[in-house]
């Protein structure tokens, strides 16, 4: 029986498809059946960040309305034997979309594959509560800045009220420098205010962008990030594997916004 784990995020932006896509390959790389499905309803990007594309003949609303079977719509990544995507429609308009169809495909695809990454839309509009339909785990992606994290907690709200089985913190675009300079929040800071256990860290990468605009993930590219990447595929797939204490004591600037984000949240209790 596969494992469900959804990627989300609050603000867009933050790298969550190329998460998606990333750990995807990083997991199919480790021996695992793995298929990506965008839930990205209007604004698919995932077969693009995927290099896929061209090969799209169904999606997933066509599976969800019936218009062609699972099989159909699943494209296999020839670079990744183990690695299979269902990408989303463009449609602005895809009507009703029942979650009740996709539990139904969950479950099905949980019986072939070891993991099924849905890569959720930033938000919490449709395309959210459909990837959250019969999810396993969610993976919460965000940046260091605070618009990001603002919005984080915000969806971290309501995945708690939905009682969502396992909650996980991944940080992308993280410098070490700005940190140490006072400009930018620490990781323990950022977990402290979210308040979510931290599956991994990926630092600022430029062959990211790199990556995406050729089509291609930045596993194999001998990468900062794909090391990052690589690392929580196998926690993921349950190996003990360290998050680096990338930095230990934070600056000034970390140290003023916990303190005044814990004085607001002590006034509105």
């Amino acid at each position: 029986m596969g494992e469900v784990i959804t990627f989300t995020s609050g603000k867009g932006g933050v790298g969550k498809t190329t998460s998606t896509a990333n750990v995807g390959v990083g997991l199919s790389l480790l021996d695992k059946k793995v298929i990506l499905v965008d839930t990205d309803i209007g604004l698919r990007n995932l077969d693009v960040i995927m290099g896929l594309e061209n090969r799209i003949l169904y999606n997933l609303v066509d599976v969800l309305k019936g218009r062609c079977r699972v099989k159909q719509a699943v494209i296999r990544d020839k670079r990744f034997p183990n690695l299979s995507i269902i990408p989303s429609s463009c449609t602005k308009d895809p009507g009703s979309v029942d979650s009740e169809k996709m539990k139904i495909l969950l479950a099905d695809l949980r019986q072939e594959y070891d993991y099924v990454l849905v890569d959720s839309p930033a938000g919490i509009e449709q395309g959210f509560q459909l990837a959250l339909s019969d999810t396993d785990r969610v993976i919460l992606v965000t940046t260091p800045q605070i618009a990001a994290i603002h919005d984080a907690d915000c969806v971290l709200q309501i995945l708690k009220r939905q009682k969502i089985g396992e909650l996980n913190l991944l940080i992308n675009g993280f410098r070490s420098r700005m940190v140490k300079e006072g400009d930018m929040l620490d990781v323990p800071d950022i977990c402290e205010l979210l308040e979510a256990k931290l599956l991994g860290v990926v630092l600022e990468d430029e062959n990211i962008i790199v990556a995406q605009n050729h089509g291609t993930p930045v596993m194999g590219q001998h990468t900062i990030s794909e090391g990052c990447y690589r690392n929580i595929a196998k926690r993921i797939a349950g190996e003990d594997i360290p998050i680096p204490d990338y930095i230990s004591s934070g600056g000034i600037f970390s140290k003023l916004f916990l303190r005044h984000t814990t004085a607001k949240k002590s006034l509105t209790v």
